[in-house]
C-alpha cells in the first residue's frame, strides 16, 4: 500500500513547494517535462493552431490530461491549447507563471462589436471588462483587467509592420458561450460599449498581472455576433481556420520576437526577472554608437 504522506511530502521528506506542485501539476496536464518549454509562450484555446504550429516547424505535439502542446526549440517558442473558459485560464497562468517563460502572447478570437469591423480583422485589447468571476480570486473587482502594456506594443508595431487591420478597444469577458439570443444580456452588452466578446482575456490579464508574467493579446475577430445572420456556424468556423489561423499563428510569433527584442532593449513594460541580459545589451549598444560616432 503507498505511502500517501511520503508521496505527498515528496523523496526528500519536505512539504512540497507551490512552484514544485505547479510543474509536477503542468507535467500532468500537458504531456511533457516543463524543461521542454521555449522561454516564448504562445497560448491559444484552438488545438487547430497547435497543429498547425507543429506540422509548419516539423515538431511532435504533446498531450496530457487537459493541454495540448507543442515546442519549437529552433524559434524558442511553445504553443498550448488550454481549452475554453476563464478557469482554464487562470490555472494555465498559474502553472506556467512558475516557468522562465520570458514572453507570452493569447492567440484568441471574439466576436466584434461594432458595425464597422469585418470578419478576419485583428482587435488589440488594452483591457478586458471582468464579467465573468474568475478574476475575483486574483483582485477587488474594482481593480481593473489590463493588459501587458510591452506585449500590446510589440502587437502594434507587428501589425504596423505588415499592414494588418486592426482595431484598439476592449473586451467583455464573460463566462457564458450560448448568449446570441439573450435579448436582456444583449442590452447589457451594448451598454459597456466594449469592442469585442470573448471568455478569457480578463481572468488572463488578472492572473498574469498577479503573477508577474508578461502576457498580451491578439484577437481575430471570427463573427458579428450583433449583426443579423453574424453568428459563428459550423461552416463559417471551419472557413475562419482555414482562411486566417496561418496568418494569426505567424503574427504571435513575429509579436513574440518584437517582445524579446523590447526587453532587451529595456523598453519599459516588462516584469524586471524579464529583462535578462538588457544592461549588457543597451551598454553594448551605447558603445558600438560612441565609436562610430567618434571614428567619424
Amino acid at each position: 500500500m503507498w505511502d500517501m504522506q511520503r508521496l505527498w511530502e515528496g523523496q526528500d521528506g519536505e512539504e512540497i513547494s507551490e512552484g514544485r506542485f505547479a510543474k509536477d501539476t503542468l507535467e500532468r496536464y500537458a504531456g511533457c517535462s516543463v524543461d521542454d518549454f521555449c522561454s516564448n509562450l504562445i497560448l491559444t484555446n484552438f488545438p487547430k493552431y497547435v497543429d498547425y504550429f507543429a506540422e509548419t516547424r516539423d515538431v511532435e505535439i504533446c498531450e496530457g490530461s487537459m493541454f495540448k502542446v507543442a515546442h519549437c526549440p529552433k524559434e524558442d517558442v511553445s504553443m498550448l491549447d488550454f481549452k475554453i473558459g476563464s478557469p482554464a485560464a487562470a490555472l494555465v497562468v498559474d502553472l506556467c507563471s512558475f516557468l522562465p517563460v520570458k514572453s507570452a502572447i493569447l492567440l484568441g478570437m471574439c466576436g466584434g462589436l461594432r458595425r464597422r469591423y469585418k470578419i478576419g480583422e485583428y482587435l488589440v485589447p488594452i483591457a478586458a471588462i471582468r464579467g465573468e468571476g474568475t478574476s475575483d480570486f486574483y483582485f477587488p473587482h474594482e481593480v481593473p483587467a489590463i493588459a501587458n502594456f510591452l506585449m500590446q506594443k510589440a502587437v502594434t508595431d507587428v501589425m504596423e509592420d505588415q499592414d494588418g487591420t486592426y482595431h484598439i478597444g476592449i473586451t467583455f469577458t464573460g463566462n457564458m458561450r450560448f448568449w446570441e439570443f439573450n435579448e436582456e444580456f444583449v442590452s447589457k452588452l451594448k451598454m459597456t460599449k466594449a469592442q469585442g466578446y470573448e471568455m478569457e482575456c480578463a481572468t488572463l490579464f488578472a492572473a498574469s498581472y498577479k503573477r508577474k508574467f508578461t502576457l498580451g493579446a491578439l484577437l481575430l475577430i471570427s463573427d458579428l455576433p450583433l449583426e443579423k445572420n453574424g453568428v459563428k456556424t459550423k461552416e463559417s468556423a471551419a472557413q475562419i481556420f482555414k482562411q486566417f489561423m496561418p496568418d494569426h499563428v505567424e503574427k504571435g510569433v513575429a509579436i513574440l520576437k518584437r517582445s524579446r527584442e523590447m526587453q532587451e532593449l529595456l523598453i519599459k513594460g516588462a516584469y524586471h526577472r524579464n529583462i535578462g541580459m538588457g544592461h549588457k545589451l543597451r551598454e553594448k549598444a551605447l558603445e558600438q554608437m560612441q565609436e562610430e560616432s567618434s571614428s567619424s
